[in-house]
């Protein structure tokens, strides 16, 4: 893929230096911590065993060392199968409420996210994506303390069909396969290997470049704007994009926190979550162990590379200290943010309908690199090309979302506009 040229000068404007912020909480590597260099490659060679709940990790299985050397596909296929699936649902506690799932998602019917009910133009999407969405103090503060915050109605529902039809071109296009339990296509063949257990966990990263729909949603001043309040910060940068669907049938995202995927020596890290569709509980929403500091909690957990133990005893350290879990279901125009030091996981979908996500991460501008990144940050030299371990974490390819640009649209291939919508 190419990258041009952006009509802002990306390049020039976008790589000043500027001082980095002394954060509260310290970069955190205890799970990952004295792992001695494996002399075998790892990645395409991991053989994850979904039998294995308790057992002494052995050093091997802890080394996290090696550079990953596939895709990012390919990573989250082998990330998705560190999830325990013993269990169907993250563990409840008492203020959960038992909700039955949205009929729609259970019927022959599609929900209403799934039709088209686009009446904005590229304008009118615009004008949406850069309005300001007011943050209150008692809602800065919530994020700070707990590690997360779902907003309501950051989207209007036109925006967010918009979005969902996009996602589901993409990854269809890229995977040669229909989503929503169609059918796959005629003369299209899916190589890469199923999800365990279940249906896929499609993946694709930097839309943003070639699509100027999803760039709109990528480089959202209105997106942008909540990142950065949150964190109270005055300036962040893009990590990268990502186009999720977990297809139904694909089992639990493995509990995890953020911390240890970016490669970057802060902790002002968050990820707007964008459902493209209302999700419920059957479907898997994001759900979140409550406070930023729980992490505290199970620091201490050996990490795995090769089976599900760091995930299953995240689960059984939660539901013996009785640690708080919100996995409410998502309404139509929601948003979440997750701080980078915040715990999280994903049921799996049990629905007939693909769940699809636009996840943005955003981080503050003036961040560096970590001096000795994983295989657990995946590929992310494809999202920071140029830029080496230590140094400014600043690239063509990170620009400044907020504060945002008058031309925060530009990017390749502008041409497209009405005709896409």
């Amino acid at each position: 893929m190419k990258h041009e040229t952006f009509n802002c000068k990306l390049e020039s404007e976008y790589l000043s230096v500027k001082n980095e912020k002394t954060v509260n909480h310290p970069k955190k590597t205890s799970a990952f911590a004295d792992n001695p260099v494996d002399d075998h490659p790892v990645n395409d060679h991991v053989v994850i065993d979904h039998t294995v709940n308790d057992h002494t990790v052995s050093s091997a299985d802890r080394d996290v060392s090696i550079p990953w050397d596939s895709d990012n596909q390919a990573w989250w296929d082998w990330y998705v199968g560190l999830a325990d699936n013993t269990q169907s649902s993250p563990p409840k506690t008492p203020h959960q409420s038992d909700q039955k799932p949205l009929a729609f998602y259970g019927s022959d019917a599609p929900p209403p996210s799934l039709t088209k009910t686009n009446t904005l133009s590229f304008e009118d999407l615009k004008q949406e994506l850069s309005t300001p969405y007011d943050l209150s103090p008692e809602t800065v503060t919530g994020f700070q303390t707990e590690g997360y915050i779902k907003l309501p109605e950051v989207l209007s529902p036109g925006a967010v069909a918009i979005l969902r039809q996009e996602i589901v071109g993409v990854l269809e296009q890229q995977f040669g396969a229909l989503l929503d339990s169609k059918s796959q296509k005629k003369g299209h063949s899916n190589s890469v290997k199923e999800a365990t257990p279940g249906r896929r966990f499609y993946s694709a990263d930097m839309v943003w470049l070639e699509n100027p729909i999803i760039r709109l949603f990528v480089l959202s001043p209105r997106i942008a704007k909540i990142a950065a309040d949150l964190l109270s910060v005055k300036a962040v940068r893009l990590y990268h994009d990502n186009l999720l669907s977990k297809e139904p049938g694909c089992g639990r995202t493995p509990w995890h926190f953020d911390d240890h995927h970016f490669p970057l020596a802060t902790n002002d890290v968050v990820t707007a979550w964008i459902a493209a569709q209302a999700i419920p509980k059957s479907m898997g929403p994001l759900a979140f162990a409550k406070g930023i500091d729980t992490w505290r909690l199970v620091e201490d957990i050996p990490f795995s590379k090769a089976d599900t133990s760091y995930d299953r005893r995240i689960i059984d350290t939660f539901e013996r200290l009785g640690v708080d879990i919100d996995d409410d279901p998502f309404a139509m125009g929601d948003v979440s943010f997750h701080h980078n030091l915040s715990f999280h996981t994903a049921g799996p979908n049990s629905t007939p309908v693909s769940r699809c996500v636009l996840a943005n991460t955003f981080y503050a501008d003036g961040s560096h690199i970590v001096d000795a990144p994983t295989m657990v940050s995946g590929d992310w030299q494809k999202f920071l090309p140029g830029v080496n371990p230590g140094e400014l974490a600043a690239s063509p390819l990170n620009p400044i979302c907020w504060p945002a640009r008058e031309c925060w649209t530009d990017g390749p291939n502008t041409a497209a506009t009405e005709s896409n919508l």
